[in-house]
């Protein structure tokens, strides 16, 4: 009976098993700077995650009012001062989570430790921020390109870690993201039906207060806007530079570069970036055959 019964139970874990999540990874933060957030039916684990480049605060041209405004108000964070939640917001391409990045870089070896969620794990969050309360490092945790549509229920969460909970998030953190929304929630002509005037003063709507409300928790608001045709070619010829050598910036390549912009229909950092790979790369392959 008891052989019969094993036998019943390991055909059941061999079913189960692949439905469990890995066996998490551990997270050493006093090596480890960065983590993803994965949520999962049981609960949730962090995966270490090395760097994804070094890229610097130098490297990020045209953005140095939001740059400065993000290291002053991380590293008021990591020093036990009073810090905000940050949204960084604007166009495509502009240099949002790249200002992310750099800022980990530049910031790890001060402390900064930087926990990536994606949208879909919201839910989670409220364990997470508490996984890390009783860590002894101070964390950034980071939502890239966050948005949510009408009828999605996952804005809720974030509301409630950033102001709305009873405890609130601990002092040890922070959460930071990036949207192309600076309200984060869709916007539609008929959510002003219930706006009015008061006097002089405009009194908006219960649908207008609720989607301003979620981004008005964050007390850190940065603009990310098009770059004009000297910025993006500032940093077109940094990155050529960069990717390559100084000769290769010269007046082909500026006119090459005003002409991949003028096809993607838009200057950015990311449009540059895009740009010296294209034109170093030919080049070397050119220089090869």
């Amino acid at each position: 009976m008891n052989e019969e019964l094993t036998q019943r139970l390991l055909s059941l874990l061999t079913r189960v098993e692949p439905w469990l999540p890995p066996a998490p990874q551990t997270v050493d933060w006093s090596r480890d700077v960065a983590a993803l957030w994965q949520r999962h039916a049981l609960g949730g684990q962090l995966l270490p995650v090395p760097p994804r480049d070094a890229l610097g605060l130098d490297d990020l041209l045209g953005i140095e009012r939001q740059k400065l405004a993000l290291v002053d108000n991380t590293r008021a964070f990591l020093r036990g001062l009073p810090a905000n939640h940050a949204l960084l917001w604007g166009s495509r391409g502009s240099g949002k989570s790249s200002l992310i990045r750099a800022l980990l870089n530049s910031l790890a070896g001060e402390g900064l430790r930087l926990v990536q969620v994606d949208r879909h794990d919201l839910a989670g969050l409220p364990l997470l921020v508490e996984q890390l309360r009783r860590e002894p490092h101070r964390f950034v945790v980071y939502c890239d390109d966050l948005s949510f549509e009408g009828n999605d229920d996952a804005y809720k969460a974030l509301k409630s870690v950033l102001d709305g909970a009873l405890t609130g998030p601990p002092e040890n953190v922070l959460l930071y993201a990036t949207s192309n929304r600076r309200h984060l929630l869709p916007e539609s002509i008929s959510d002003n039906d219930a706006s009015r005037l008061v006097g002089e003063e405009l009194h908006h709507g219960d649908a207008v207060e609720e989607k301003i409300s979620l981004s008005d928790r964050f007390g850190l608001w940065l603009g990310f806007h098009p770059f004009n045709q000297d910025t993006y070619l500032e940093a077109c010829c940094h990155w050529v530079t960069r990717l390559g050598e100084a000769e290769d910036w010269n007046g082909e390549a500026r006119a090459a570069a005003i002409r991949f912009a003028t096809l993607r229909g838009g200057r950015s950092g990311r449009a540059a970036w895009q740009f010296a790979n294209q034109w170093v790369g030919g080049r070397r392959l050119a220089g090869e055959a």
